[in-house]
């Protein structure tokens, strides 16, 4: 956790607009109740209009190959400030694959995932 603070406190907030983010919830048939205060928290930021088509957030179960499903959250790098506040930590770019959109407007996808996009 300390290591990820660095990180965190090393891109600085002009750097993390490049960065992506990610939060692991733990077991996926307990997470859900977790995903309230990081949407509410969205939605403080960005509100309901979705002005913002770089700002948005998704979800995705993954196993690794255990047997339960962990529920972890994506920050695109524009939520940097939702990203901080859920103590998310930088990662990779997720590939689309079995993604969910959890809180932003849906033409995120478009301009997230296309092949331009870094």
């Amino acid at each position: 956790m300390e290591q990820d603070l660095a990180i965190l406190s090393s891109i600085g907030a002009s750097n993390s607009m490049n960065h992506w983010f990610r939060k692991n919830l733990g077991d996926a048939m307990l997470a859900a109740p977790l995903l309230d205060p990081i949407k509410a928290h969205y939605l403080t930021e960005f509100g309901l209009a979705n002005d913002c088509n770089e700002a948005a957030i998704f979800v995705r179960h993954e196993s690794e190959g255990r047997l339960h499903c962990e529920l972890n959250v994506y920050f695109s790098p524009a939520t940097f400030v939702v990203a901080k506040a859920a103590a998310a930590h930088p990662c990779n770019k997720p590939t689309p694959d079995g993604l969910s959109l959890l809180a932003g407007s849906e033409s995120a996808w478009s301009i997230l995932f296309s092949e331009n996009a870094s």
